[in-house]
């Protein structure tokens, strides 16, 4: 008898033993995105993945698609290509677009910067379409332009058909993916200024069109400046979710959620997660001088030079002892040189990882002329500066 309740006690235990560790591994695996078919967490200016649930899963991206369309829209603005100001004339195609729209009419003429907040407010497929048509000439060639783009961030899990997200047999991404193209969006700081309004008036065909933010987390939940909502009957419920807080700013991706509450609650779940285990660490300043570069036939010949941008490092907050490793290596580069020319590269290990950031210069330099290089080699030779034996 006293060997039965023995065994039976043991027995007890080892059964709640495993329970106990089916449990675990069950919060393990989607604890922050119980509600997602497809999630990731990442840290922006790092885009270390802080969090994951199958998140290279191919999967309809519904209208997150537009992140795409914005980046490639705010890249042509940044090179002169476009401006905020320029019209856009609408097209039989974008004015006849289904699902969210601003209704813009065929013929007439919309501001880029209307556009812009059509898309990243109210999610409007008709806006979508039209910078498309502008930004890439015509819509097959900006879908070229949009996957070209998503190879080159190393979007291997992406394949975009149409600047919109609407549903369409080869057209897909993944949660990864989506965050790598949204952490490159989210160098365009005007992104935000327009993600983050809940509610705006834009001039569409002569009047008044009321945009009210898709993104109800931007008004609801303390801090949220972005992204971009998504929904199709295929693809459900999707979510790219962005903010900043201590200076480290978290990029989320929820995907195939059954509402929007779910999309929001695994949204907020990544979020207060990553906010509360990691911090960012500021490495080198973009805006910090870092050395000078000596330029042999510029004028002035000692040139300033920064790194491109900030170099951060991803760090646990339970960990006391941060230890990481930076090296320099500068070009040979000869004058005129114009602003932004790489000049050099800094490498830096970290957690067994290495890293490189160009270094830029920030004015123009100009070449010297004749006369001055050759005063200037005389008094290198003079003060031994340069060697002639």
């Amino acid at each position: 008898m006293k060997k039965m309740i023995v065994f039976l006690i043991s027995l007890f235990i080892f059964i709640n033993i495993v329970k106990s560790e089916e449990v675990k591994v069950s919060k393990e695996i989607g604890e922050y995105a119980k509600n997602s078919k497809s999630a990731v967490l990442i840290e922006a200016s790092t885009k270390t993945v802080l969090y994951e649930k199958n998140s290279h899963e191919k999967l309809a991206p519904a209208s997150m698609t537009k992140i795409m369309t914005l980046l490639l829209t705010m890249e042509a603005i940044d090179s002169g290509k476009l401006s905020y100001d320029d019209d856009v004339l609408v097209s039989k195609r974008a004015a006849g677009m289904g699902g969210t729209q601003i209704f813009i009419s065929e013929g007439t003429t919309v501001k880029v910067i209307d556009l812009l907040k059509g898309i990243g407010i109210a999610s409007a497929n008709d806006a979508a379409v039209a910078l498309a048509e502008k930004v890439g000439g015509t819509y097959a060639n900006f879908v070229m332009m949009m996957n070209k783009r998503a190879k080159e961030l190393g979007a291997v899990d992406t394949n975009f058909k149409n600047p919109h997200g609407l549903d369409e047999e080869g057209h897909y991404s993944s949660a990864y993916d989506m965050s790598l193209i949204a952490s490159e969006l989210l160098k365009h700081e005007k992104i935000l200024e327009i993600t983050s309004t809940y509610e705006e008036n834009i001039n569409v065909n002569g009047e008044n069109h009321w945009l009210v933010n898709t993104n109800k987390l931007v008004r609801f939940y303390n801090g949220m400046d972005g992204l971009k909502t998504g929904y199709t009957d295929n693809a459900k419920y999707c979510l790219t979710g962005t903010m900043k807080k201590n200076d480290m700013r978290l990029v989320t991706v929820v995907m195939g959620a059954d509402t929007k509450e779910d999309r929001n609650e695994d949204t907020i779940s990544m979020m207060e997660y990553g906010f509360s285990v990691y911090g960012i660490k500021n490495v080198l300043d973009s805006d910090s001088v870092l050395g000078e570069i000596y330029v042999n036939n510029a004028n002035p010949r000692n040139v300033k030079y920064y790194v491109q941008e900030d170099v951060n490092i991803l760090v646990d907050k339970n960990t006391d002892e941060i230890k990481y490793d930076i090296k320099k290596e500068l070009n040979n580069v000869k004058a005129p040189l114009k602003k932004g020319d790489i000049v050099g590269k800094i490498y830096l290990s970290y957690n067994g990882k290495r890293s490189e950031y160009n270094l830029v210069i920030k004015e123009d330099i100009k070449k010297s002329g004749y006369f001055r290089m050759f005063f200037n080699n005389l008094k290198d030779i003079i003060s031994g500066k340069i060697n002639v034996i």
